[in-house]
């Protein structure tokens, strides 16, 4: 997949801002769980500073009681991005906001299928992510009732040094993966862009972006 570049602007969580015009939305199947028939879909694009994502989910029921930065976010309705910018090293960025913009960033090193989430360290100033949510048909609480909500984030290059190819530049190649979870009713359902067989971090099966 190619990502455009853009000048950089602000994050509203609406995704209304005037760059993503220009790029076209991918979508992001449901491959685990009872058939929901929700649309997931997202857009990427990069500047010179990072990457920002937008991420919109058809849903019914707002189900995220966490109110608190680096929860078990994955335990309640979630987005994630995965990135794994150098492929010589068994090292990758994970991403997790809830519908309610409390979010969950952590370097994880995974050697062989054992891996460790590692929280960022002085996470402030330029290192720190911009993010924001929304939710349409409903209100933004836990248990509401809703058509549909979206996230909207920047993960800034200063975040993920000193993971290679990093910053990107024009040509460059990272893996990656985007995910989706979902807990309406009790039932366990996930979205993955690249399908993985299990566990989220099957790093060696994620897509390739190209920057460009």
């Amino acid at each position: 997949m190619t990502i455009k570049k853009t000048e950089d602007f602000e994050i509203s969580g609406e995704g209304k801002a005037q760059p993503w015009s220009h790029t076209e939305w991918f979508s992001i199947p449901q491959r685990q769980g009872p058939d929901s028939g929700w649309e997931t879909k997202a857009k990427m694009l990069y500047s010179e500073k990072g990457v920002y994502f937008l991420m919109q989910c058809e849903d019914q029921t707002l189900t995220a009681t966490l109110q608190e930065d680096f929860a078990n976010l994955y335990t309640e309705d979630v987005v994630e991005v995965f990135l794994w910018t150098d492929e010589n090293y068994p090292f990758y960025f994970e991403y997790e906001i809830s519908p309610l913009n409390y979010e969950l960033p952590i370097m994880v090193p995974n050697r062989d299928g054992t891996f460790m989430g590692w929280l960022p360290w002085h996470y402030e100033g330029e290192k720190r992510t911009i993010h924001a949510t929304s939710v349409q048909g409903g209100e933004k609480k836990s248990g509401a009732s809703i058509s549909s909500w979206t996230a909207e984030f920047f993960i800034p290059y200063a975040l993920l040094r000193p993971l290679g190819n990093v910053p990107p530049k024009k040509g460059t190649q990272w893996r990656a993966n985007l995910y989706r979870i979902d807990y309406d009713n009790d039932e366990y359902k996930t979205w993955q862009w690249q399908p993985t067989s299990g566990s989220f971090h099957e790093y060696q099966k994620y897509g390739t972006i190209v920057f460009d």
